[in-house]
């Protein structure tokens, strides 16, 4: 999968990085903003399973 992203961005490898490093931050950013508040709401998660 990386190989064909790799291959599919534009430019010279310095731009193919910057593109890739864009790319992850998305979606970081929408999983944290986005996926992981959802999933908050609708996974029971407590602290009883949880042995410290």
């Amino acid at each position: 999968m990386y190989g064909w992203l790799w291959r599919s961005l534009p430019g010279r490898p310095g731009v193919r990085t910057a593109w890739m490093l864009l790319l992850l931050l998305l979606a970081a950013a929408v999983l944290w903003f986005g996926v992981f508040p959802w999933l908050q709401l609708h996974v029971p998660v407590d602290g009883s399973s949880i042995n410290g």
